[in-house]
């Protein structure tokens, strides 16, 4: 096995081999990324609203038997 070591940009999720590499890898590699950063991740809306629920004028929330009661 060897080892190649180069930076590339993704794009589109591809990772382009650099040309000068082309002829020295095979078909079946071992790919380990290493990030120099990390991308900020989003919180959902359920998040969101977990964190600051909006407030509504007479809501009262379902108890848990209301829940899961079957009619």
């Amino acid at each position: 096995m060897q080892t190649i070591e180069f930076r590339a940009k993704i794009k589109n999720g591809i990772i382009q081999i650099p040309a000068r590499f082309i002829g020295k890898v095979a078909e079946d590699v071992q790919v380990i990324l290493v990030s120099k950063s990390e991308k900020k991740t989003t919180t959902d809306m359920i998040d969101e609203l977990m964190a600051q629920p909006l407030k509504s004028k007479g809501f009262k929330p379902m108890r848990r038997d209301e829940v899961h009661a079957r009619e």
